[in-house]
C-alpha cells in the first residue's frame, strides 16, 4: 500500500515536517510504502480558471502538478500537513489544492469513477501559533473538499495550538504519540489486504483494466498492482475509451515494468493475461493465466469484448 504525504510548509524541518515525518515513519515501520511531497519546492502554478478541466477533463498547465495527479490517484492514504496561514493552508499548498479542480471536474462534471475513491483515506495534520477557538475551522473545510476532489474520505485531523518556535511540536506531551497511533489506525487495515499482481506484455490494456475493476469491486479486500514485461510508453487510448463507457476513469495511470511493481511488495497471487513466457516467476506464488487475446491494434468492439470478459472474471473471483 502507498501513503502520500503533502508537506505544505516552506520551512525546512519545521513543526509540520516533524508531524508528517512521524506519520510516514510509522507507516513504513508497519510495512507501507511512503512518499513525502515537499509542495513548497515544486513548480505548481496557481489555477488560471481557464475552464479546460471542466470541458476536457485535464489541466493544460505544464508544470509539476502533472506529476502530482498520478500520486494522488495511486495513494491509499493522503496526509496533508500545513501550518495555519490566515486561518487556511500555506499559499504553496493552496495552489496544489486549487489545481485539483481537474480531479473534481472528472468526478462531478464528466461523471467518471476513480476506482480507488471508495477505499482512499485523507487525513490532516496542522499547527497554529495562536489559541483561537476557530483557528482550524477554515483549513478543515478546505481539507474536506480537497480530499473529496481527490477521491478520499476525510478521516479527521490532529491539530495543535500555540506551536510556533522551530521544533516546538516535539516537546508537546502527546503530539508524536497521537500521530503514531493514528498512522497505525489508518494503515493497518489496508496492509491486511490480499495482494494481487495483474500482468500482461505492455501494461497498457488488459492488466490495467483488470486492476481497475478489481480495485473498484474489491479494493477493501485486495491490494492491486499491474505491470508489463515490456511496458508501453502510454495507455492504449481505446482501452481508456471503453472504460469510460463503464464510467471508470483511467486517467493518470502509467504502464510500469514488472520490476517496478515488485518494488511495492511480493504478491500473494499473480494473474497473467496471456503473456506466456514473458510473465514473471515468483517462487511459491500462486499463478493463474486468463489467456486473453491482446486487443492492441484491434477494433473498439474487440476491446469492449475483452473489457467485458475481464469484468466478468473479476466479479467471479473468490477472495
Amino acid at each position: 500500500m502507498f501513503v502520500l504525504g503533502l508537506q505544505g510548509s516552506p520551512r525546512i524541518k519545521g513543526n509540520t515536517h516533524i508531524l508528517l515525518s512521524t506519520f510516514l515513519a510509522e507507516a513504513e515501520r508497519l510495512g507501507a510504502h511512503t512518499h513525502r511531497l515537499d509542495v513548497a519546492h515544486k513548480n505548481i502554478s496557481p489555477c488560471q480558471e481557464c475552464g479546460t478541466c471542466e470541458k476536457e477533463g485535464y489541466c493544460p498547465i505544464d508544470d509539476d502538478m502533472q506529476q502530482v495527479y498520478p500520486l494522488l490517484r495511486r495513494a491509499d492514504i493522503i496526509v496533508m500537513a500545513t501550518p495555519i496561514f490566515f486561518y487556511g493552508p500555506t499559499a504553496q499548498l493552496k495552489a496544489l489544492i486549487d489545481r485539483s479542480q481537474t480531479l473534481w471536474a472528472r468526478r462531478y462534471m464528466h461523471k467518471l469513477i476513480d476506482p480507488g475513491q471508495k477505499w482512499r483515506h485523507g487525513f490532516l495534520l496542522s499547527i497554529g501559533a495562536t489559541q483561537g477557538e476557530n483557528l482550524f475551522d477554515g483549513l478543515s473545510l478546505t481539507a474536506k473538499y480537497f480530499f473529496d476532489a481527490a477521491g478520499a474520505s476525510f478521516n479527521g485531523s490532529l491539530t495543535y495550538r500555540q506551536i510556533e518556535a522551530p521544533g516546538e511540536i516535539a516537546k508537546h506531551p502527546t503530539a508524536l504519540t497521537d500521530v503514531k497511533n493514528k498512522a497505525v489506525n489508518l494503515v493497518t487495515p489496508l496492509l491486511n489486504r490480499k495482494k494481487i499482481l495483474f500482468v500482461c506484455k505492455e501494461n497498457a490494456c488488459r492488466s490495467q483494466m483488470a486492476s481497475a475493476f478489481a480495485q473498484d469491486y474489491t479494493g477493501d479486500k485486495i491490494e492491486v498492482e499491474s505491470a508489463g514485461s515490456a511496458p508501453a510508453q502510454e495507455l492504449n487510448p481505446l482501452m481508456e475509451e471503453v472504460m469510460r463507457e463503464k464510467g471508470i476513469d483511467m486517467a493518470f495511470r502509467k504502464p510500469k515494468s514488472i520490476e517496478g511493481a515488485a518494488g511495492y511488495g511480493r504478491p500473494e497471487s499473480i494473474i497473467s493475461m496471456g503473456c506466456e513466457e514473458a510473465c514473471p516467476q515468483f517462487p511459491g506464488v500462486t499463478k493463474q493465466d486468463w489467456n486473453l487475446p491482446d486487443p492492441s491494434g484491434k477494433s473498439i468492439d474487440f476491446m469492449r469484448q475483452i473489457r467485458d470478459d475481464i469484468e466478468a472474471r473479476i466479479r467471479m473471483m473468490k477472495i
